[in-house]
C-alpha cells in the first residue's frame, strides 16, 4: 500500500482514495506515507468504525485526510468518489 501512496506523490496526483481496513486502526506507517501528500485524500470504509469496538473508533489517518466516508456499505465508495472529486475540482479553483 506505501508503495502505491509513493507512486501517488512521485506522480503528483490529484488525490487520493484510500480504505485502509483494519491498517487504519494500526498503520501508522501508512499514515506517515500519507503525510508526505500535498493531493487531497479521503478515508473510506464500507462499515461505520465509529459504531464498532473502542479500538476501531480511532483512524491514525485523520490528522492527514479530509474526511472519512464511513458506514453506508457500498454506497461508501461512490459517496467518497463523489467528495474525492469535489475536493479536487475546489482545489483547482
Amino acid at each position: 500500500m506505501c508503495l502505491h501512496i509513493h507512486e501517488a506523490y512521485a506522480q503528483s496526483k490529484d488525490a487520493v482514495l484510500i480504505n485502509a481496513g483494519a491498517w487504519t486502526h494500526f498503520g501508522d506507517g501508512i499514515g506517515d506515507a500519507l503525510a508526505i501528500l500535498t493531493c487531497s485524500i479521503v478515508e473510506l470504509h464500507m462499515s461505520n468504525i465509529h459504531t464498532r469496538e473502542t479500538f476501531r473508533r480511532k483512524s491514525v489517518f485523520s490528522e492527514v485526510v479530509l474526511g472519512p466516508i464511513a458506514g453506508f456499505g457500498v454506497d461508501s465508495c461512490l459517496l467518497a468518489s463523489r467528495a474525492t472529486v469535489s475536493a479536487v475540482q475546489q482545489r483547482s479553483r
